[in-house]
């Protein structure tokens, strides 16, 4: 039979496409109902008249059978507005108001078939109380079949909704959280950069302290375009690393030798924006800033099988000697890298860090090789 179906449309969500193949019939609520209503009666019709001919073909036969899907359609109709209004009501109330319906529905549908059927088959049209008893069965057979199937679809197409509006909801809170983090490093490494500008300044050095000011400009509005959940491609990614390791390199000189390896098949793979530099900037300030010989930082990307795989290492003292050192951390560089890492991929990433036996720190990512744009493209 067929449904009057809920108002509400659904909201769709990036999971969506794994839903059952239903989804899109009933994303218009109104034409679902209609074919559902035309199928269901038409499908009745045949399967009566098949009944009633089976033993011979006659007008006498058929022409009941017609009337009846015809008082069934116009039934259902009533009954699909009286059931939409019952919906809305208390439980309780709705609850019995659906069953006295269904029950004056029935007998006046058993009504109108036994008078029908006498109409046609005898010369004395009435209602009998043996054609009405004989009729009642049926008619309830099929209005409360009909009836069931209503609710059954509605409550289907509401926990859809309800999944959707869910789904929606965590997207919203992952999009947040993402953004939350990713802004996080804007401050931090501002920080830091504007430390040691002022430090030049200090010194006397205004010329290498407008140098670093004219590239910090050119990083954060590099930096500060991009969405702050976009994915970007790890060319993009390598270049703006280039771009910090250039502002960096005005107060190192020569103690901060960085070096890429970036395996030209990974280059498209994509990966959320400004992953890589809290790393490059804790191995800067745990490797190269200890040490009057400085460090050497490498930046490492390679695609296995299916996966990238990202090395950031350095020549510094290590991890063990990192504990014990009286370098204050922010707390940021690390812990918000797993973090954007379990927002974004969720299980399906890897995350190590280790520390060299004759020093050198190393942290290495293993991510899906994505080439789709995951969330919005940096600008």
């Amino acid at each position: 039979m067929a449904t009057h179906l809920p108002v509400a449309t659904s909201t769709a969500s990036p999971a969506a496409a794994d839903q059952l193949s239903v989804r899109p019939f009933f994303e218009n609520k109104a034409r679902a109902f209609w074919i559902l209503q035309a199928v269901g009666w038409s499908g009745y019709l045949v399967q009566r008249s098949v009944v009633g001919v089976s033993n011979g073909f006659s007008l006498e036969k058929i022409i009941p059978v017609i009337i009846e899907a015809i008082l069934g359609y116009c039934i259902t109709l009533l009954l699909s507005t009286l059931y939409g209004y019952y919906r809305r009501l208390p439980r309780i109330a709705g609850v019995f108001l659906t069953l006295a319906t269904l029950a004056a529905a029935t007998f006046l549908y058993a009504a109108l078939n036994a008078f029908s059927f006498s109409f046609i088959t005898t010369t004395q049209p009435g209602v009998t109380v043996s054609l009405l008893i004989g009729n009642l069965f049926i008619t309830f057979e099929v209005l409360a079949g009909w009836s069931a199937l209503y609710f059954a679809i509605n409550y289907y197409l509401i926990v859809e909704h309800q999944i959707d509006e869910m789904r929606a909801l965590e997207h919203q809170a992952s999009s947040a959280q993402l953004a939350m983090l990713r802004y996080q490093l804007n401050p931090h490494f501002l920080f830091n950069t504007l430390n040691s500008i002022s430090t030049l300044v200090l010194l006397k050095q205004t010329e290498r302290a407008n140098a670093m000011l004219s590239r910090l400009s050119a990083f954060l509005r590099y930096t500060l375009a991009n969405e702050p959940t976009a994915h970007v491609t790890v060319a993009q990614e390598v270049e703006t690393l280039k771009l910090y390791l250039e502002i960096e390199k005005m107060r190192f000189e020569d103690r901060l030798r960085p070096s890429f390896e970036i395996d030209p098949r990974a280059e498209r793979a994509r990966l959320p924006s400004l992953l890589l530099q809290p790393l490059v900037e804790n191995a800067i300030k745990y490797a190269v800033t200890p040490q009057e010989e400085g460090a050497d930082i490498r930046v490492d990307v390679r695609l296995v099988g299916q996966r990238v795989r990202i090395a950031v290492s350095d020549t510094g003292p290590g991890l063990h000697e990192v504990r014990h050192s009286s370098s204050v951390s922010t707390g940021v560089g690390l812990s918000n890298i797993r973090e954007r890492l379990a927002q974004a991929y969720g299980p399906d990433h890897r995350f190590e860090s280790r520390s060299a036996p004759a020093g050198g720190f190393s942290v290495e990512i293993e991510i899906p090789f994505q080439l789709e744009n995951v969330n919005r493209e940096a600008a």
